[in-house]
């Protein structure tokens, strides 16, 4: 019998994505590469616990959760979260930043100084731009400032960012455009809490590190897995990873797999099983997205 595991989510690194499973191994994640398992038959989903700690009654949670908690373990993880603004005493500094996924696609958010650009890039922003650095509360204070002033959401809907992922402009300059705008009309509101040092525009693409970008850019995708199931499957080749996002070129064409969607699960390598998951297919002219089957 295949050795199972389980998958921990995917880290970004310095060199590039990399999946986790519990226990401690890693693997690499190389554009090029075969990424390819399968859930048993009979397999079940459970909770991955909180906070390090695993989940008590082992809850069963559903297939298309991303988050792959029960309702417990979800109010315990967030109960103590920046994310979640259950923090108000960390004393390490942060910074305010600007995100563009695409087109009109653009978010205000924050991120411990000494993560760097780790926060930008597990979320798939294809370029950004800091905007000020201070303490936790003055950080939060400009966010609701640009929020409330300028309209910025802090959150963008990943169906939202894979809808555009194909169709984004070539050139870097146009890709930034949005954000320098915006950075200029942030700096210039008034407001501003005195503790927080504003930053100069600098835009950082990650177009080339998702590989979306050039004459080598992976094929648009024609979907996205909705969930895995009980004895399903699916490989291909990795032709780019966007934040959590992995695109693998399938027998049906390239298709967008959110490793959110694997923890939880026991997996098991796979060879040339077909791609047999559920997937929603992308319809490119409204980005609205229905069942395959």
């Amino acid at each position: 019998m295949a050795q199972a595991w389980k998958c921990a989510g995917l880290r970004w690194t310095a060199e590039g994505p990399v999946l986790t499973w519990v226990g401690g191994r890693s693997s690499a994640l190389d554009r090029g590469r075969r990424v390819a398992f399968a859930v048993a038959e009979g397999g079940v989903r459970t909770c991955v616990g909180a906070r390090g700690n695993a989940c008590p009654v082992r809850a069963g949670v559903p297939g298309r959760s991303t988050g792959a908690r029960c309702e417990e373990c979800a109010r315990l993880d967030r109960a103590h979260s920046v994310a979640a603004d259950t923090i108000a005493d960390d004393p390490r500094p942060y910074r305010v930043y600007l995100a563009w996924f695409g087109p009109g696609l653009v978010k205000v958010g924050i991120t411990a100084q000494a993560r760097g650009a780790a926060r930008l890039l597990e979320q798939g922003a294809v370029c950004f731009s800091w905007l000020g650095c201070g303490p936790l509360m003055a950080a939060r204070r400009t966010e609701e400032l640009l929020r409330a002033a300028l309209g910025v959401p802090d959150r963008i809907p990943y169906a939202h960012k894979r809808a555009v992922r194909a169709a984004l402009p070539g050139a870097r300059a146009e890709r930034s455009a949005e954000i320098a705008e915006l950075h200029a009309r942030a700096v210039a509101l008034g407001g501003w809490p005195e503790s927080l040092t504003p930053e100069r525009f600098w835009g950082v693409d990650h177009a080339g590190v998702f590989g979306i970008e050039g004459p080598d850019r992976c094929p648009a995708a024609v979907g996205e897995v909705a969930e895995l199931v009980a004895g399903g499957a699916i490989g291909g080749e990795l032709v780019a990873a966007a934040g959590p996002d992995l695109h693998l070129a399938t027998e049906r064409g390239v298709v967008v797999l959110d490793t959110r969607l694997m923890t939880g699960w026991e997996l098991v390598s796979a060879d040339g099983e077909p791609c047999a998951v559920p997937v929603r297919e992308f319809r490119e002219a409204a980005g609205v997205q229905d069942e395959l089957f």
